[in-house]
């Protein structure tokens, strides 16, 4: 008889984790490395400076419904491909075109932002929800850790753009080539779902249809497979909504500037790109610490919990200074690890409150809502920074914004379908 397959998911999980570090590591946390060294050679406001980051994080969310559109009829491959295409198209206008504000605004905030909303996120919390269950939490952050290699790559990025005279343009043609590879990778390992090789999700053997629910925990996952339409109608799916918007927010006012941040207070520009490079680095393990125990304890208490180290990491970032170096760098790992943690436990928690089925839509809304909410945290950064000349205030809102975060996830209890212990009874 011939052998069984080994399981592809953990294989599909590497793949999808590459194109997370390129499609959105290298143009969002190199990325801000990058553009700090644009300021050298096109003058701009730190409010329009930091509004480029307010675009593309709108449309990391405005997009995502035609993403989820895309999932459903042309499948997760063929849409990691346009993402790819277009982050690619973006990065070689930044590098060759570009010489006025706007051009970076449409070039980084709209076509880059576009590129990340097809090429990434939906598209790997969509596949970690069909290919696994039981450790669905797990899978998510693994795919979604990708991106915090960069920060490894933040330093020498910089090293190399000093070695260069400060030519960012160079930055953005590897970002280029990083996205024709991101677009390799999804045409030759991309798979759409486990029953397409035979398999089940978390490698369960093939069987009966009930036979995969044994492996899940029941008091952590759904046994109904809810419609988008009927999550909709639940308070729970919009608590998750609002804590995931404060869980975005502190992310995106930080990342476009806490370089700019610290070299403000004296802290030189080396210095000031490794404490930057710590936050992705960090990310890694909050993706893997908040889906670990997403796949063990109580969906909000997990979310929760990430949502905190905000609250220490706004407190470090008030007080920075050439002296204290270490509290900048305590305050980027506390964000790293907040921003891994919380994502992680976003995407999931609509994936075990609701089932893979509605997950690429309710996925969809949820990035819209969450992106396109906390989008202008970094224009709100740069603003704060024009009027008062510093980003004190930036800190204190973002401490502000995560206590509303905390309570709204408190009350997002996962809910119960009138027809799932029905379900669940028939299944036993």
């Amino acid at each position: 008889m011939p052998t069984e397959r080994k399981f592809y998911g953990w294989k599909l999980v590497g793949a999808l984790a590459s194109m997370d570090f390129l499609n959105l590591g290298f143009p969002f946390y190199i990325g801000a490395v990058i553009n700090p060294y644009m300021l050298q050679h096109i003058a701009m406001s730190r409010s329009t400076f930091g509004f480029g980051s307010t675009l593309v994080n709108l449309f990391v969310g405005l997009p995502s419904t035609l993403v989820a559109v895309s999932i459903a009829r042309r499948g997760i491959r063929s849409t990691y491909l346009v993402g790819s295409a277009l982050v690619c198209i973006g990065s070689l206008f930044l590098a060759f075109a570009t010489t006025k504000p706007w051009h970076f605004l449409v070039a980084y905030g709209v076509i880059v932002g576009c590129g990340i909303c097809f090429g990434d996120i939906i598209c790997g919390s969509t596949a970690a929800a069909r290919w696994f269950e039981r450790y669905r939490g797990r899978a998510v952050g693994l795919v979604l850790s990708g991106s915090g290699v960069c920060g490894l790559m933040a330093p020498l990025m910089d090293k190399f753009l000093l070695a260069h005279g400060g030519n960012w343009r160079l930055g953005w043609e590897i970002g280029a080539a990083g996205a024709v590879l991101a677009g390799i990778i999804a045409l030759l390992f991309v798979r759409e779902r486990p029953e397409d090789l035979g398999q089940l999700p978390d490698g369960g053997p093939k069987a009966d249809a009930g036979s995969q629910r044994e492996h899940a925990p029941s008091k952590l996952v759904t046994h109904y497979q809810w419609t988008a339409g009927e999550a909709y109608r639940t308070r729970s799916y919009w608590l998750v909504v609002l804590a995931g918007l404060a869980a975005q927010f502190p992310f995106f006012l930080f990342v476009p500037h806490w370089v700019l941040h610290l070299e403000s207070t004296g802290i030189p520009s080396g210095a000031a790109a490794f404490s930057m490079s710590l936050m992705p680095v960090s990310c890694i393990a909050g993706r893997l610490i908040g889906g670990w125990l997403m796949d063990t304890m109580n969906a909000r208490v997990a979310f929760l919990i990430g949502l905190s180290c905000y609250l220490f990491g706004s407190l470090a970032a008030l007080r920075v200074g050439p002296d204290s170096l270490w509290i900048a760098d305590t305050a980027a790992v506390l964000y790293g690890i907040a921003i891994g943690w919380t994502f992680t436990c976003m995407t999931t928690c609509v994936a075990h409150y609701f089932g893979p089925a509605a997950f690429p839509k309710l996925a969809g809304t949820l990035l819209f809502w969450t992106s396109g909410g906390a989008s202008p945290a970094a224009w709100v950064g740069g603003r704060i920074f024009d009027v008062y000349g510093g980003y004190a205030h930036a800190w204190q809102l973002n401490i502000a914004i995560t206590v509303i975060g905390i309570v709204a996830i408190l009350f997002a209890a996962m809910p119960h379908h009138r027809t799932e212990t029905t379900a669940v009874a028939g299944a036993a």
